[in-house]
């Protein structure tokens, strides 16, 4: 499992499970949505789940009904820029804080920071 993190210093592809950067990789535009919430500073959405990433304590808002309700999450993570949910796996989501990625393989429940710092993080998406 793979993924590009868009940094001030170009893009990168990263193994999630090696938890290595393999090497440069080609730019890329996120996927982008609006909801409506405060505050909010990135967003994605797969099926019915949607993940806003906020300016505020926890970090993450995600609904798991397309906007309808939401539920805070991410109360262990530091402040946040971008976020990336997998299309074939909703339970799979990808944050990134200033220059570290947070892996979670549960729907945002729990989360794992992984080993690679990278530049400052602009933007995720899986491959």
């Amino acid at each position: 499992m793979t993924a590009a993190v868009r940094t001030a210093s170009g893009t990168y592809v990263v193994d999630l499970e090696a938890e290595e950067v393999l090497g440069a990789g080609e730019d890329f535009e996120p996927a982008r949505i609006s909801v409506e919430l405060p505050r909010v500073v990135a967003a994605t959405a797969s099926g019915a789940t949607v993940v806003a990433v906020v300016d505020r304590r926890p970090p993450l808002a995600i609904s798991n009904d397309a906007g309808s309700t939401w539920r805070e999450a991410g109360g262990g993570l530091p402040a946040g820029f971008a976020i990336a949910i997998d299309d074939d796996n909703p339970d799979l989501m990808l944050f990134a804080a200033r220059n570290r990625l947070y892996l979670s393989e549960n729907g945002g429940v729990f989360w794992r920071s992984l080993v690679p710092e990278l530049p400052e993080i602009q933007a995720v998406a899986f491959l």
